[in-house]
């Protein structure tokens, strides 16, 4: 197909890149030109000078871009160029506002938005193994989904607009809840005077197990967060979650919390730290 993918950061570098060794025909673009331009050495596929040369004509446009306004600026350029009945598949993580906009949006110039936010990190990016939860029309998804199929091991339609977007909020207030349960039980292992790595060897095969278990354990007993799933990151994402709260009655008080764990976090310089450097905070204080 004709594939646009906007948006090469450490997520959308690699996933356009699956697209284009899966034999699409893919034109890319990103704000710093020097990213593109990589892009283009490293894969069979076209640069484009901006949003509009790289999506005119395409049949399916991907975006993973920061927040809601960049989100509503690439839409507004690529909307009009596409083909007629295209689908924009976002994969940034925004409101669920925002997603159900650009739907209607989409659905009033002949065109089709699915929101479809992903977890599995720069790792699951890279590796094609990605999960993707999506909100939107169904026809228009069945016809996206053998295409996202090329960077995930798992995609699934949650419901109507902004769907993708609620559900990728209900894993961000797992994760935040998971991360802090790991960082105090690691804080607590040092106190005890165990070792942390004989720790995770007695337990990681029981009921504690999880990913972030497996992926952030060794890491965090050696003090290093410089990769991964960013702080300022997960506050953003943290705020979309508390926002959406505030407007349909959930109490989140773990979740709330926590943000404001991550707040200290970044205000120990932490603000590009993986999110398991909660872990931090509880050995400075």
């Amino acid at each position: 197909m004709r594939v646009a993918f906007v948006g090469l950061g450490v997520m959308g570098f690699p996933m356009a890149g699956h697209l284009a060794k899966a034999g699409h025909e893919v034109a890319v673009f990103n704000r710093s030109p020097d990213k593109a331009q990589r892009w283009g050495q490293a894969h069979a596929g076209r640069v484009g000078g901006s949003v509009v040369e790289a999506c005119r004509g395409a049949e399916i446009a991907f975006l993973c871009v920061g927040n809601d306004d960049d989100v509503r600026g690439v839409v507004s350029q690529a909307l009009p160029v596409l083909a007629a009945g295209a689908i924009l598949v976002d994969h940034t993580t925004t409101s669920a506002k925002v997603a159900r906009e650009m739907a209607e949006l989409a659905t009033g110039g002949g065109r089709f938005f699915v929101d479809a936010p992903v977890s599995g990190g720069q790792a699951g990016a890279e590796n094609g193994q990605l999960t993707v939860m999506c909100g939107g029309d169904k026809a228009a998804y069945d016809r996206a989904e053998p295409i996202i199929m090329a960077f995930a091991k798992a995609v699934r339609l949650m419901g109507g607009p902004g769907s993708g977007q609620l559900t990728k909020m209900v894993n961000q207030i797992a994760i935040a809840g998971l991360v802090q349960g790991l960082a105090e039980g690691m804080h607590f292992a040092k106190r005890a005077g165990l070792d942390p790595l004989e720790v995770y060897e007695a337990i990681s095969k029981g009921a504690a197990q999880s990913w972030q278990m497996d992926n952030r354990w060794k890491t965090m007993a050696e003090g290093k967060f410089d990769f991964g799933f960013a702080v300022d990151w997960m506050r953003k994402d943290l705020g979309l979650v508390l926002d959406e709260a505030g407007a349909n009655g959930a109490r989140l008080e773990t979740t709330t919390l926590i943000d404001g764990f991550y707040r200290q976090v970044q205000e120990m310089g932490g603000q590009r730290w993986d999110t398991s450097s909660l872990v931090a905070r509880l050995e400075k204080s």
